[in-house]
């Protein structure tokens, strides 16, 4: 579904939105049925809101893109950016119920900007050929596992790859809708009390770089997700640690991107 400029939701006419959609011109197809006043109008109460993207192929991460948050955890500001991935099937709706995993004790939070691939890129040349392929932004919770992540071995990806994990939304907003990536306000509360309060200005490395970079060492798909760090103020870093337990609650915003709502439980 779309929301047209009165709010109303109308029913887009396609089954998903997915690479296939974003690489067929899908943006442009229903862009154009807006216009003419060719979609429906829907009645959404009661109905889940899902993620905005179906099934990415694959969603990257950038570690450590804030210099606050990079002090807030102990380490020095990157000379590159940090990638890491995510299990693509840790995406889940921006209301969906976000598990704690078994065993765990250190379940974390994390807002995030998230930009959704377009088109294929790969070996981009420049910053504009990387603004190029992007389809639009959204909300993302990179909902984290610190003691998974950091403390038995191996890579991030066991600490970031737990069911749940991924919660987006719950909008996909197109990238002409915002005029410069790097001028939004990030926010995230947990039982009502403010954890998080940055803003994308505050990247080390910039949207625009982390794809240019991001497609030296992999072919980006339409549909990929690409989530590009947290600003200060995840548990990790606060005095005490409060990390999760099941009866949280999560809620977070970026500036014209929409709330997420998510209910902690237990897996």
């Amino acid at each position: 579904m779309v929301m047209d400029a009165a709010g109303n939701l109308r029913d887009i006419g396609e089954p998903e939105i997915d690479g296939a959609f974003l690489a067929s011109g899908g943006v442009a197809r229903v862009h154009d049925a807006l216009e003419r006043d060719a979609l429906p109008v829907i009645d959404a109460e009661g109905l889940r809101v899902g993620a905005p993207i179906a099934r990415p192929g694959k969603i990257v991460c950038i570690g450590l893109n804030y210099r606050d948050h990079a002090a807030e955890s102990g380490a020095e500001p990157p000379a590159e950016p940090v990638v890491f991935m995510k299990a693509a099937d840790t995406m889940i709706g921006p209301y969906d119920e976000v598990l704690v995993p078994r065993g765990s004790v250190k379940t974390d939070w994390e807002v995030e900007l998230a930009v959704v691939i377009g088109s294929r890129a790969r070996y981009l040349g420049s910053r504009e050929e990387a603004l190029g392929v992007i389809a639009g932004y959204a909300v993302s919770n990179d909902v984290s596992e610190r003691e998974f992540q950091l403390e038995r071995g191996g890579q991030w990806d066991k600490g970031k790859s737990c069911e749940t994990f991924n919660p987006l939304g719950p909008w996909l907003v197109t990238a002409d809708e915002i005029a410069d990536p790097q001028a939004l306000a990030m926010r995230l509360w947990v039982n009502g009390e403010r954890r998080q309060d940055g803003d994308t200005k505050n990247m080390i490395f910039d949207v625009a770089e982390i794809i240019r970079y991001l497609s030296q060492f992999m072919v980006l798909e339409p549909g990929d997700v690409v989530n590009t760090g947290t600003p200060a103020g995840v548990a990790m870093g606060l005095p005490g640690q409060p990390y999760l337990r099941a009866g949280d609650v999560m809620e977070l915003e970026i500036q014209g991107l929409g709330r997420q709502r998510q209910a902690v439980g237990q897996a």
